[in-house]
């Protein structure tokens, strides 16, 4: 391990998970942290993702999760992305088997992590009734999950008032903001919607939770 790195690995051990989750869960997130072999870092606002997990050669995994997210989101999002890390130790590295991203060996895992924080001491009823359900058989983005996406965006700072919505609360057909352009809703593709830029008529796949102001 390169030695920056290695200062790098040893100074996030020191970050404070009740910060950023619910208080009943920083243990179980910190006791994860530490048996599992990757770097953490909390990351700025993104638009499509909640979160991340890449592994670069010579490099020990690094997750990331945006810092902007209310404590029930920011724990979903660590415990997918530590599921990834499970995976990648699991079924890649000790068997060398190609998984899918998404696929059978994450829902597993993902699934077996979200267990112990399946209570109310964690997670309000609203949300826990949806997890519970979500949990049996994960999609690889909550925003695949309506249901659950709103319950936890119920828990956002000022949500009701930046006039934006997810994309795949939009009909079809209907013209929206997103990064300062201007597409048209076009049809679901598994968690993703195929939008037409307005300006050059070119299509682009977008994440069916991102968040989009209606024309």
């Amino acid at each position: 391990m390169k030695i920056g790195l290695f200062f790098f690995y040893l100074r996030m051990k020191n970050i404070s998970f009740g910060l950023h989750v619910p208080p009943a869960a920083s243990g179980y997130c910190a006791e994860l942290f530490h048996t599992n072999h990757f770097a953490f870092s909390l990351s700025r606002p993104r638009r499509t993702r909640l979160g991340d997990f890449t592994v670069k050669p010579g490099l020990i995994p690094k997750i990331t999760v945006n810092a902007n997210l209310n404590p029930y989101s920011f724990l979903v999002t660590y415990l997918h992305e530590v599921a990834h890390c499970v995976v990648h130790y699991k079924y890649k590295t000790k068997l060398r088997k190609r998984v899918a991203p998404h696929g059978p060996e994450w829902k597993y895992e993902f699934g077996v992590l979200l267990q112990p924080v399946l209570t109310e001491n964690i997670f309000p009823k609203d949300i826990l009734v949806h997890l519970v359900r979500y949990a049996k058989n994960p999609a690889a983005s909550t925003g695949g999950d309506q249901l659950l996406f709103n319950a936890l965006r119920s828990y956002d700072e000022h949500a009701a008032d930046t006039g934006r919505i997810t994309l795949a609360q939009l009909h079809e057909g209907t013209s929206f903001m997103f990064k300062n352009r201007v597409f048209t809703r076009g049809t679901m593709r598994r968690t993703r919607v195929l939008c037409t830029d307005k300006a050059s008529q070119r299509l682009y796949t977008i994440p069916a939770h991102a968040l989009v102001e209606a024309c």
